[in-house]
């Protein structure tokens, strides 16, 4: 999922260990190996945890029996530290309230209502579902997209491809710019989900597409798909 944020990718990042350790039912197997495919930040964490993974039948259990005691100055520069903090949170507060006096303190409060109501469209945009049309017999495409602070969240479904075939789905925004939003396999000769997603703002989204195999489909996002 080449065009995902790392925060898109943390539910995946959850499962790596496991993965690694050889914890997953295939089907969750098959879904992180479907994800990796087009994550260069998730396979870079995944080489760094089977190393660890290699490492940990090597590991001595009695050398974990008593816990290392911290240095006996750490509470002292932890308090020293809560202290600092706190008075720097007191003087950035007196300076606010200051500068937010009189006409100031009107225009400031209205962007700060701006800010808090309307933080981009993200929030305001419903869950929409698409149903992708004029397909060929037997295959079935539809999608679920939700707003994310991120982006827009992909819920993919595919059924009656070839097994085995890659799917790639991607969106478009203004002006039909396209934007990849990750790949998966269709397997099991039955159905396939995948949750994908995309850093474009659901609100500016457009369209969606996949290329399943050779073929690409494309559904409308919107009033257009009413």
């Amino acid at each position: 999922m080449k065009a995902e944020r790392p925060d898109g990718c943390r539910r995946w990042r959850h499962a790596l260990g496991a993965y690694a350790l050889g914890g997953l039912s295939a089907e969750e197997r098959a879904a992180v190996e479907a994800h990796l495919e087009g994550c260069p930040e998730c396979r870079a964490e995944l080489e760094a945890l089977a190393g660890v993974a290699q490492l940990l039948p090597l590991a001595d259990p009695q050398h974990f029996n008593t816990a290392p005691a911290p240095p006996a100055s750490l509470a002292d520069r932890v308090a020293a530290t809560i202290r600092a903090e706190r008075r720097s949170q007191r003087r950035r507060r007196w300076r606010l309230g200051f500068a937010l006096s009189g006409a100031t303190a009107a225009v400031a409060t209205a962007a700060l209502l701006a800010i808090f109501v309307l933080p981009g469209g993200s929030s305001s945009t419903p869950e929409q579902r698409i149903a992708f049309r004029l397909l060929p017999p037997g295959l079935q495409i539809s999608a679920t997209l939700e707003p994310h602070a991120f982006g827009t969240e992909i819920h993919m479904y595919v059924k009656g491809a070839p097994s085995g075939t890659l799917c790639r789905v991607f969106v478009r925004g203004p002006g039909g710019v396209r934007q990849s939003a990750g790949s998966f396999r269709y397997r099991w000769g039955g159905d396939s989900d995948a949750v994908l997603s995309a850093a474009l703002d659901l609100s500016r989204t457009r369209a969606i597409g996949v290329r399943v195999g050779k073929r690409t489909f494309v559904a409308p996002v919107g009033s257009a798909n009413a």
